[in-house]
């Protein structure tokens, strides 16, 4: 009896796991849209109505370069600096390789902000050969 629940308990906690990544990369309970860097930079080069959002360190932000126009405000930082953005404006939000946008989307979806994500971050931006400052 003691192993047949211990089996159950183990695949409790494997799928938990699993919806908690999946959460985590925005994939479920997002309720806001994620785009393909390629995507993005369609977006940023045609659409005025548009913020673009940087929420890596300042470290990563001077040493692995920036999106052009791209407003920095670190993830730690962004609950006390949204009024540094515009909630009239879209908000296109990207990090390093994903994980940090994700979780600032949902910050400033919760705060009433139209909010899109860019799926794998910088890393992803560069491998696909698009414009760094």
């Amino acid at each position: 009896m003691t192993k047949n629940l211990s089996d159950k308990l183990f695949w409790v906690a494997l799928v938990l796991m699993g919806l908690y990544f999946l959460y985590q990369k925005g994939i479920i309970g997002a309720n806001f849209e994620s785009v393909s860097p390629k995507v993005a930079y369609e977006m940023i080069q045609n659409d005025d109505n548009l913020t673009l959002l940087d929420v890596r360190s300042p470290e990563e932000y001077k040493k692995d370069g920036k999106i052009a126009g791209a407003k920095l405000i670190p993830l730690g930082a962004l609950p006390k600096n949204l009024d540094m953005l515009e909630k009239s404006k879209k908000v296109l939000v990207y990090c390093r390789s994903g994980n940090r946008s994700t979780s600032a989307a949902r910050i400033l979806e919760n705060n009433g902000f139209i909010v899109i994500n860019m799926s794998g971050g910088m890393m992803k931006w560069r491998s696909e050969k698009l414009p760094v400052e």
